[in-house]
C-alpha cells in the first residue's frame, strides 16, 4: 500500500499557532518535505520533533515531485510544509498534490494557520466574497492584472514585500482609484498592526514610514465606504 501525503499548515509567525494534530503528524511521518530546512528545523526544535527533512521548493519542485511520489509508493508517509502557513497557497506544492492524486495516493489536509484568512478576518472589510491574488506581477502583465482586479465586485487579497509596498499602494490608487484598503502587517507576531484607510491616506502615511515585515493587503470592492 502507498503511504499518505499530509498537507500540514504551520504557524505564520507565533510558533504556538499550530494544531496538536499537526504536531502528531510531523512527529510520526517518515519524511517532511519543506521549503527551507533551516526554517522548518526551528519549528521542529521548538516542539522537540526529530525527523528527516528534504527540500521541496520553486527551484526543484518538478524533479522532487517525482521523487516524493516514489517514496510514497514505497509505503512511506510524507508531510508537506511551507515556511509559514498553509502549503500550496502561492507555492509549488500543488504540483506534488496533483501528481499524488494521479497516482491514486491519498492526500490528507491538516488545516491550520493561513495568512489569507487571518488577514481577511481582521481587515474590517467585507468577507462574504473575496478574490485571492497573491503576489502581483512585478513588470510584465502588471497593468493588465490591475485592469482585471478593478472589475471584481469583492474584496481582493494581495501579498506584498516591504520593499514594494509603497509602489503597490501607488499603483492601486492609479489603477483602481481611492479605494478603502486594509494593510495587515506581521500577523501573529509582536509588531502585528492593521491599517484601515483610503488608498491616498495610506500612501501619505507610508511615504514617511520605512516599511518593515511582511504585508497582506486587502482592497475593498469599488464603491465601498468606511462606516
Amino acid at each position: 500500500m502507498s503511504g499518505k501525503l499530509y498537507i500540514v499548515s504551520t504557524p505564520i509567525g507565533n510558533l504556538q499557532d499550530i494544531t496538536s494534530r499537526a504536531i502528531t503528524v510531523l512527529s510520526t511521518v517518515e519524511i517532511i518535505a519543506c521549503e527551507d530546512t533551516r526554517v522548518t528545523r526551528k519549528l521542529l526544535n521548538f516542539y522537540n520533533i526529530k525527523n528527516k527533512l528534504i527540500t521541496y521548493n520553486d527551484f526543484n519542485s518538478l524533479k522532487m515531485s517525482e521523487k516524493i511520489v516514489d517514496i510514497l509508493e514505497e509505503g512511506q508517509n510524507v508531510a508537506l510544509v511551507s515556511d509559514a502557513g498553509t502549503p500550496c497557497i502561492s507555492d509549488p506544492g500543488y504540483r506534488l498534490v496533483n501528481r499524488a492524486h494521479l497516482k491514486k495516493i491519498e492526500v490528507v489536509s491538516i488545516p491550520g494557520a493561513s495568512s489569507v484568512h487571518s488577514a481577511l478576518s481582521i481587515s474590517g472589510l467585507p468577507s462574504d466574497a473575496y478574490f485571492f491574488q497573491g503576489f502581483l506581477p512585478k513588470k510584465k502583465g502588471r497593468k493588465t492584472k490591475f485592469d482585471f482586479l478593478k472589475s471584481l465586485e469583492c474584496s481582493i487579497i494581495i501579498f506584498e514585500s516591504p520593499k514594494r509596498l509603497k509602489k503597490t499602494l501607488s499603483d492601486i490608487y492609479i489603477n483602481m482609484g481611492n479605494r478603502v484598503i486594509s494593510i495587515c502587517k506581521e500577523i501573529s507576531k509582536i509588531y502585528e498592526t492593521v491599517y484601515l484607510d483610503k488608498a491616498k491616506n495610506l500612501i501619505e502615511f507610508f511615504s514617511e514610514v520605512n516599511p518593515k515585515g511582511e504585508y497582506v493587503i486587502v482592497i475593498s470592492k469599488e464603491g465601498y465606504k468606511l462606516k
